[in-house]
């Protein structure tokens, strides 16, 4: 569902310097894939620090879980722009936003950041809109600009001047031109088609060289901010003798197509104006006007042939075309004016940039599948399928990439993980591009799987002998018993204890709770036992413990501990012998002992 709503708070600057804070929470969306999308407005130039929003409050979250969650802002780009308080939710811009520095060629400015929370991983996303306010005045590319006309120019004849420049955009920018009363000119005002204003002389009564041969006019610019500024440029009018004939171009607009990787000194076009007058004025020189800066840059104009070539970078992602004005000027100061239009195309020359915004450190080895581990986005500057992007994880690996919105993607698990058998992770994620000359860069994640008690103790045998000779001396040490934990840490740390059986008595042997070893507690006596088992666990310390069972058998061997003892007859029997008859053959039994 959509949700609205919208904050204005204003504030006043002082006497010499107004501002205005004025914010806008145009609305919050739900994607598809559960982000939110908050939007605010601010005036630039507001000192830093300045209050944006209260986060906390138009998210509905309480302040408590900012902190809690990890809440952090983020802007698009290698600069931070700006702070979230997390102790009371309040957004504020770092240092004073100057919106004709951060977006000098566009009409609207919009500053693009996300809010992330962790615990669990949350994502939305936040524009600011930096709101032009006049702080530029229009100035012209000279102070003094010098016109040579001819006496014999009709009226109505119409001279183009340099155009003036105001960085402030809509209102604020450049709106009128005017021009100091005179008997001669008039301004004539138009709009091209890119939008941009131009001013033309207008010959309104003919001229005279011998009469006055130079006029002096005050050209201003004046934008449309409250109150409005303006720049000012001295028009320099001579008036030149009689020249039959003015340059001509062969076309009235050059039009251009060139790639942004063209080299330097690449010829562009060559503009070309004849003038049938002979000499001096029939000589044509060219020369840039009513021309951006950045665009005298780029291009280079031979004053003689009129050929433009490129003289630095041109670069798509930063300006998608380029209009100049060619003047063609004869020896006597007649001029005419053409256009060349160049387009520039774009060239797969940006690889894929990923940029890494969330990362769990660890994972628990019994994290289930779809689990979120990281969240990082991807941009290529190109354009069309230059700037298109697919990512991929080498190798076969038990994670997955899932897109979100906005170019960003969730690195998630994608089946069971067991530490046991892989304790940690290298990904590597490969951004590509779809151009034909396909670009790619990658970015290696580590991920460490943490440890969960999922693994009993087990012994390293079912039943372990160990035998014991009688009269033994106490607390001697027959063996050890050894169980292992496929475990780590405290989850592998295994105790070792003696199985109590109730109706029965404490036996004679005990085991060291830590190593296993096996102590005859008391001297045994092979005539009265002669073997016993007891159980043994090893348990370890896991939460809830892990456990395993062995049986230990203790043997006891026999010592020559015992002297005959004579049975019959008895030491204090009163027998005097045996009677034996007479005739008893051999072998008679006599007596027993």
């Amino acid at each position: 569902g959509w949700l609205f709503w919208r904050v204005m708070a204003c504030g006043r600057r002082s006497r010499d310097r107004k501002r205005q804070v004025i914010l806008f929470i145009l609305c919050v969306c739900v994607c598809e894939s559960g982000a939110e999308t908050l939007r605010y407005s601010l005036p630039e130039e507001m000192e830093r620090d300045s209050f944006v929003a209260n986060i906390a409050k138009d998210l509905g979250v309480p302040v408590n879980q900012l902190a809690a969650r990890k809440a952090r802002v983020v802007s698009e780009g290698n600069e931070q722009l700006f702070r979230l308080n997390q102790n009371t939710g309040v957004l504020t811009a770092k240092e004073s936003l100057d919106r004709e520095e951060i977006c000098p060629q566009s009409d609207t400015c919009t500053l693009v950041f996300k809010i992330f929370f962790e615990n669990p991983l949350q994502l939305i996303r936040g524009e600011v809109e930096v709101r032009d306010v006049n702080d530029n005045s229009p100035v012209f590319p000279e102070k003094e600009m010098v016109l040579k006309i001819l006496e014999t120019a009709s009226p109505g004849s119409r001279f183009p001047l340099e155009s003036a420049q105001d960085k402030d955009v809509g209102i604020n920018g450049l709106q009128n031109y005017s021009l100091a009363p005179n008997p001669h000119f008039s301004l004539s005002l138009g709009t091209g088609k890119n939008g941009v204003k131009y001013v033309e002389l207008e010959l309104q009564r003919q001229l005279d060289r011998e009469e006055q041969g130079e006029l002096n006019l005050l050209l201003t610019a004046t934008d449309g901010g409250s109150p409005p500024r303006s720049g000012t440029a001295q028009v320099r009018i001579v008036v030149l003798d009689a020249n039959d004939n003015s340059p001509v171009f062969e076309r009235e607009t050059y039009e251009v197509r060139l790639a942004e990787n063209s080299p330097l000194e690449q010829l562009v076009v060559r503009v070309a104006a004849a003038d049938p007058d002979e000499g001096s004025n029939g000589e044509v020189s060219y020369a840039f006007t009513q021309t951006s800066e950045r665009s005298r840059q780029l291009f280079q104009l031979n004053p003689t042939t009129g050929e433009i070539r490129v003289s630095g970078k041109l670069d798509f992602e930063e300006a998608k075309s380029h209009t100049m004005v060619v003047k063609a000027t004869d020896g006597a100061g007649l001029s005419a004016h053409c256009k060349v239009q160049v387009e520039v195309l774009d060239v797969n020359d940006n690889a894929p940039e990923i940029a890494l915004t969330s990362l769990s450190a660890s994972i628990p080895e019994d994290a289930p599948p779809r689990t979120v581990v990281a969240l990082f986005s991807v941009r290529d500057r190109d354009s069309g399928d230059n700037g298109r992007t697919e990512c991929s994880i080498d190798g076969d690996l038990p994670f997955s990439l899932t897109p979100t919105f906005d170019n960003y993607y969730e690195l998630r698990t994608n089946a069971a993980l067991d530490r046991e058998r892989t304790a940690e992770y290298n990904i590597t994620i490969t951004a590509t591009d779809w151009g034909r000359k396909r670009l790619s860069s990658q970015e290696t994640i580590f991920v460490q799987i943490s440890d969960v008690n999922d693994n009993p103790p087990e012994f390293t045998q079912e039943i372990y002998t160990m035998s014991v000779t009688e009269n033994n001396s106490p607390m001697l040490r027959i063996g050890s018993m050894k169980a292992t934990d496929a475990d780590a840490g405290i989850n592998a740390r295994v105790n070792y204890a003696l199985v109590r059986q109730e109706g029965r008595e404490q036996p004679e042997v005990s085991v060291n709770a830590e190593n296993g070893d096996v102590y005859i507690l008391r001297p045994l006596d092979y005539e009265k036992v002669r073997s016993f088992e007891v159980t043994v666990r090893a348990a370890d310390g896991g939460s809830p413990p892990l456990s395993a069972q062995a049986v230990l058998r203790i043997v006891v061997r026999d010592e020559n501990d015992n002297a005959p003892v004579l049975l019959h007859p008895g030491p204090d029997s009163s027998a005097a012998g045996e009677l034996v008859p007479r005739w008893a053959p051999s072998g008679y039994l006599v007596a027993k002992v």
